[in-house]
């Protein structure tokens, strides 16, 4: 008799397990045939909720009764689980009754902002920054919202464009790996977790790289670059599973990527299969017509969706003339089905279906708003964020024997500033300014003084009197200066990156008090800073840190957290350097790296040394780590078989700290020029004083592989350097193998 039971249990099981994996492309298949060709085109119609615009709104409509009427697919731009329901209840007035998708740039955080990505990625701590997105994506699904316009998996090499604030740096590896966390973050265990958002990978592809840094710009690079260091992020992405892709709103090589078939059909639907859906970016379908690419609105519909475009956000040009483009045979209806079939999938796999107002839960979204672990998380990936970029006599971490603090600076006390940009907006904000971070820290032990001092770029000197008076009575001076979130981030390209002046001269005049002076950068791309590099004693590199940016930073600087982040963009020494990166290709008349050197007749500038200010891979700590006793497995590469390389890594100083290894390959000679190195492994180590550890790493196929000339992804024979290092200019240890084919 048990046994009896025991197998109907299964058969339950069974069959439970079969209702609860749906054949969602028989479902989407049964919508379609029941839709008007103006109601499939409805579907491919992104617009913008009006309550915060992130771009150009199209006007011309009614929101509400094109929403009543089955003319929106999905809207951005409204979010709360109130209001998300709201809208949705009239969607469900439409005559198929198809739910809406809730879009929106929740870009570093919801309800509590995080660490911008940039500052993120310097932790090089996948696990932090998939518990980050984690964070963001409770958040928002509780509050009614289905997708998120991120991770941006852009490389970029140059610190001029103000979006690298919102990206992982400048390394393709890395930025593959980081792509790959954040996606896992944002989608948790799967659509249809009521915890999990549309994770959406952009901007698809080369927005890195536009030309002079300038947002929005045109691209122009080989097909090769793009294959070898653009693409590679955006694969990865897909591989973990990406939802969706956003297109950009650059042109590469002539086409904008918006009407790009060789991107978006050619590699992503096609030779990747990518089976989610793209969305143009704010506007960009339309915005073909000014590229001189399209002649107008219904030009711009038809290329668009012809190159592989499925959804036309707060562009119009869908809703308003795709249907006569395929009643002019202008576009196949065919390639309408496959648009539309796609979004449907999406929102059958999330259950929208099902419960159309299953993520608009306000019990649930007050729930996680006010989860005491929010503030506890966002502290933790603010600190292992910070990066440490000298020390001179360890001046930190500060000691208990300091009486009076004097905090100074235009950034020392700005709540909005900490925020950074692209945060999503509050009425009121939660962010810990780095003099709550101190007081709270340090209470009635330590008296800290403040005085703004000035402001951040205008030329006025008058708080200068009373910031050097307070600083003569003070044991420390701790200065905040740096760019305000306006600064940096869309349309905040700069070609000037330098500290502004009036900055640079408080620095300089707190100096000449000879009081120790420690200097916190706060910023959203590497700045250039150089008098402050060479003669501040101790400069800390804080980013826009989000909510808990005060207490990190007050934890960094009392020692409570050993700073352990390393940069993921190459800090320039002077804008005449950009675009700068560590992983340049050689030439025939290679540039030397010895400081002061002559580099007549070689690459670079006579009037600058060819090393940037700080390197990639780059940031110090409160203890030192010694690498030694390289050993490889084998010295040749063969038949596919991986070698293991390992080394001893030693904490020779007296407190606790994390290391970020990192491995770094060179193919000596191959059909086409490489990099003088690449990264091709990381590991964050933690060791206490005096202890070590065996680190490995695996070289295997994809680590030795390169793309020749025909695009081809390939091993080639011959040597290959093996380098072990603490940043990419500082390599500890070094090996060489040679691959037999």
């Amino acid at each position: 008799m048990k046994y009896f039971f025991f197998l109907f249990f299964l058969c339950e099981l069974s069959t439970t397990a079969e209702a609860q994996s749906p054949d969602f492309h028989r479902q989407v298949d049964s919508v379609l045939n029941l839709m008007t060709l103006d109601e499939k085109i409805g579907q491919l119609n992104q617009l913008s909720g009006k309550e915060e615009a992130t771009g150009p709104l199209s006007g011309g409509s009614n929101l509400l009764t094109d929403i009543r009427t089955g003319k929106v697919g999905s809207l951005l731009n409204a979010r709360g689980a109130k209001r998300t329901r709201e809208l949705q209840m009239l969607a469900m007035e439409s005559r198929l009754k198809i739910p809406l998708l809730f879009g929106l740039d929740v870009i570093h955080g919801y309800r509590t902002t995080l660490p911008i990505p940039l500052a993120e990625s310097c932790s090089w701590d996948l696990r932090l920054m998939e518990q980050s997105a984690r964070l963001a994506a409770i958040q928002a699904a509780s509050s009614g919202i289905h997708w998120t316009f991120a991770p941006m998996v852009d490389i970029s090499r140059d610190p001029r464009w103000g979006r690298v604030m919102e990206a992982a740096g400048e390394d393709p590896y890395l930025g593959s790996e980081i792509a790959k966390a954040r996606v896992k973050g944002f989608q948790g265990k799967g659509l249809g977790h009521t915890d999990a958002v549309m994770a959406c990978a952009k901007s698809f592809a080369a927005y890195g790289a536009p030309v002079g840094g300038r947002d929005y710009g045109s691209v122009d690079m080989s097909d090769r670059t793009l294959w070898q260091v653009y693409l590679p992020p955006f694969k990865a992405a897909l591989d973990a599973g990406a939802a969706t892709f956003m297109n950009g709103l650059n042109d590469l090589n002539g086409i904008p990527v918006t009407g790009n078939q060789y991107l978006q059909r050619d590699i992503l639907k096609g030779r990747w299969s990518f089976k989610g859906f793209i969305v143009s970016d704010w506007g960009s379908v339309r915005e073909m017509i000014a590229h001189g690419y399209a002649k107008d609105n219904y030009d711009a519909a038809a290329k668009a969706i012809s190159a592989g475009c499925d959804m036309d956000m707060e562009g119009k040009c869908y809703a308003g003339d795709l249907a006569q483009a395929v009643k002019d045979g202008k576009v196949p209806v065919e390639l309408i089905n496959d648009a539309v079939s796609r979004i449907l999938y999406k929102k059958f796999e999330m259950g929208l279906f099902d419960d159309p107002y299953r993520y608009c839960d306000e019990k649930r979204e007050s729930q996680t708003f006010n989860d005491p672990q929010n503030k506890a998380i966002a502290r933790d990936v603010a600190r292992k964020s910070i990066v440490l970029l000298k020390n001179e006599r360890d001046i930190l971490p500060l000691s208990n024997t300091v009486k009076t603090i004097a905090l100074i600076g235009p950034l020392a006390n700005s709540k909005k500033d900490m925020s950074g940009s692209w945060n999503v907006r509050w009425p009121e904000d939660n962010a810990v300014t780095v003099y709550d971070g101190l007081t709270k820290r340090l209470g009635d032990k330590v008296k800290v003084s403040y005085e703004k001092g000035c402001d951040v770029s205008d030329t006025s000197r008058a708080g200068f009197k009373s910031a050097l008076s307070m600083a003569r009575q003070s044991d420390i001076i701790i200065v905040s200066v740096g760019e305000t979130k306006e600064m940096s981030g869309e349309a905040k390209s700069r070609s000037d990156i330098t500290i502004p002046d009036v900055q640079e001269e408080l620095v300089k005049q707190l100096c000449a008090s000879g009081k120790p002076v420690i200097v916190l950068i706060s910023a959203g791309r590497p700045l250039v800073f150089n008098w402050i590099a060479d003669n501040v004693p101790v400069v800390l590199y804080t980013w826009w840190l989000g909510d808990e940016a005060g207490n990190a930073i007050a934890d960094v600087l009392f020692g409570d957290y050993n700073p352990s982040a390393k940069l993921t963009m190459t800090f320039p020494a002077s804008v005449g350097q950009i675009p700068v990166f560590y992983n340049y290709y050689s030439t025939g008349r290679p540039a030397s790296t010895v400081k002061g050197s002559n580099n007549n007749y070689r690459t670079g500038y006579i009037d600058l040394d060819f090393n940037p200010k700080y390197p990639f891979g780059y940031g110090l700590s409160y203890t030192s780590f010694k690498y030694s006793n390289l050993s490889l497995s084998d010295t040749s590469f063969k038949n596919d078989q991986s070698i293991n390389v390992s080394f001893r890594l030693t904490n020779t100083g007296h407190r606790f700290g994390e290391e970020i290894v990192q491995l770094y390959i060179r193919d000596k000679v191959a059909s086409v020029v490489q990099p003088v190195k690449a990264l091709k492994g990381f590991q964050k180590v933690k060791l206490g004083p005096g202890e070590s550890t065996q680190v490995n790493f695996k070289i295997d196929r994809a680590a030795l592989s390169i793309y020749n000339q025909n695009l081809e992804e390939v091993v080639e024979p011959g040597d290959f350097d093996i380098m072990i290092g603490a940043s990419s200019a500082d390599i500890r240890l070094q090996s060489k193998i040679h691959v037999i084919l």
